[in-house]
């Protein structure tokens, strides 16, 4: 069995929502899907409301699917966490262009160094002093406790990857950030639930997602929606944040 629970369902401009992010479970095993700031708050909110409760040393690892930051703002926090707090180091899985780009573009900023007392010279950190990493490959699954995970390129601004997660029998699949793809929808028509997003720009039109065939509509829910979307009226079911799903 597997579970997912959507900790936001947001775009990057929402005023009523979280970013896009989930926590998935197997096993008694939770995988993290996206990080975005706040991420402690994420998880205790989504989490509680839920009847559980997560927070950073909560999860296995954690897969990126890309670095807009309302995906990955949090992994500093998260990291730092990890690092001060817990004392131990963030196993990360993301496709090696997200990788390559992670701590140049990302995280070096603030991240860079640390000084053990206000007295000290500061202390050079690199990305493998918090992280522990594992590359996503296109071409073969990934396995992380009772979890196997297989990646896809979209079509996105920025080195983006739809994932499909596999544990206990079943498969979860999600567009991540994506343009309106008949070709990345067969790839993820093998997955029992499907995540999909919406949105406006370079994503997906829910006028699209809305005219697929009614078997591929009826396993899927929509995510990263803007703030008027009409819930409501939706043909496919919007995910909500905090609520568990089975896949």
């Amino acid at each position: 069995m597997m579970r997912v629970l959507p900790l936001g369902v947001g775009d990057a401009f929402s005023a009523l929502y979280y970013s896009s992010c989930l926590a998935v479970e197997a096993e008694g095993v939770w995988l993290l899907v996206d990080c975005p700031h706040p991420i402690r708050k994420i998880l205790r909110e989504a989490s509680e409301q839920a009847g559980l409760s997560l927070d950073v040393g909560s999860f296995c690892a954690v897969v990126v699917t890309h670095l807009h930051a309302d995906h990955s703002s949090g992994l500093e926090g998260f990291g730092y966490f990890a690092h001060f707090v817990l004392q131990n180091k963030v196993m990360l899985l993301a496709h090696p262009l997200v990788l390559e780009d992670l701590w140049p573009g990302h995280l070096h900023a603030g991240m860079k160094q640390l000084i053990a007392t206000p007295e000290a010279e500061p202390t050079p950190m690199t990305l493998t002093d918090y992280f522990h990493l594992r590359p996503l490959d296109e071409g073969t699954p990934v396995e992380i406790g009772p979890f196997r995970i297989e990646c896809r390129r979209t079509i996105h601004h920025i080195p983006t990857t739809a994932l499909r997660i596999r544990a206990g029998g079943r498969c979860l699949g999600y567009s991540a950030d994506t343009a309106f793809d008949p070709s990345l929808l067969a790839w993820l028509d093998e997955a029992d639930l499907i995540i999909h997003e919406t949105n406006l720009g370079v994503h997906t039109p829910y006028e699209k997602l809305a005219a697929l065939p009614e078997a591929l509509r009826r396993k899927m829910r929509l995510i990263h929606y803007t703030d008027f979307f009409q819930l409501d009226t939706s043909v496919i079911e919007p995910l909500c944040q905090g609520k568990l799903y089975d896949v």
